[in-house]
C-alpha cells in the first residue's frame, strides 16, 4: 500500500507514531537498513526531536513534535521487553551527517557506542564502511522488514508497505546481502569513534 506522507500524517506526527504500535508489539524480529537517518528505534531525544522538526519544516504537518517525541522514545522500551529481536545496518555516512547540531549528533554517536559495546542485549547494529567493495550489497531505500510479514519503505514522497511474499524475499535478500559487508562490535565502534573525532 503506498501512502503519502502528507495523507498519513493530516492528522500529526503523534497519531502517526501511534499508529505502527500493534505492529510493533506483534513483531518479533526486526530488520532495518537506513540509508538517511539514525534508526528511530536507536534515536536519542534531542536527535529524534531535530528529525520530527525536520519533517515538520520540510512536509509543513501539524506541529506537535512533543507528543511525537514522547511516544517515540516510549516506543523504545520494545528494546528491553518481550520476545523481541533486532538487526540495525547503517551506512557510514549516517554517521557524519548532522542533524540537529554537532552536539546532538555527538550525543548520538555516544549511545551508538553504547549499543555496540552490548548495552541492549537484543539488538544487532552493523555499519556498513565507506569505501567497501559493494558487490551485491548496493545501497537502497530505507526500509525495516517485520519478521516475514511485512516491509516498510520510506521514500520520499510517501510510505510504501510491501507484503507479497516474493517482494518480502527480494528485502530479505536485499538485508542479507548489506549485512554481510557491514561491520560490527570493535569494528563498528572504530567507525563511530572516526565520526566523532571528525565532528572536533
Amino acid at each position: 500500500m503506498y501512502i503519502e506522507w502528507r495523507r498519513l500524517e493530516r492528522a500529526g506526527l503523534k497519531h502517526a507514531q501511534e499508529s505502527v504500535r500493534p505492529l510493533f508489539e506483534r513483531t518479533h524480529r526486526f530488520r532495518m537498513y537506513q540509508s538517511w537517518v539514525i534508526p528511530g528505534l536507536l534515536q536519542t531525544s534531542e536527535y529524534t526531536r531535530a528529525v520530527l522538526n525536520t519533517v515538520v519544516a520540510v512536509r509543513g504537518t501539524q506541529n506537535d513534535v512533543e507528543n511525537a517525541l514522547a511516544v517515540r522514545m516510549e516506543r523504545q522500551q520494545v528494546l528491553r521487553s518481550g520476545d523481541h529481536r533486532f538487526a540495525f545496518l547503517i551506512e557510514e555516512w549516517v554517521l557524519r551527517t548532522v542533524i540537529g547540531t554537532r552536539d546532538i549528533l555527538i550525543g548520538q554517536l555516544g549511545h551508538l557506542i553504547a549499543v555496540t559495546s552490548g548495552a541492549l542485549p537484543a539488538v544487532s547494529l552493523g555499519v556498513i564502511p565507506l569505501g567497501v567493495a559493494r558487490g551485491a550489497g548496493w545501497p537502497v531505500e530505507s526500509f525495516t522488514m517485520y519478521d516475514d510479514e511485512q516491509v516498510n519503505v520510506e521514500l520520499v514522497s510517501a510510505h510504501l508497505t510491501v507484503t507479497q511474499p516474493a517482494d518480502l524475499s527480494e528485502y530479505g535478500q536485499a538485508f542479507a546481502e548489506l549485512a554481510s559487508i557491514a561491520v560490527y562490535g570493535a569494528e563498528a565502534r572504530a567507525l563511530i569513534t572516526a565520526a566523532i573525532a571528525s565532528l572536533g
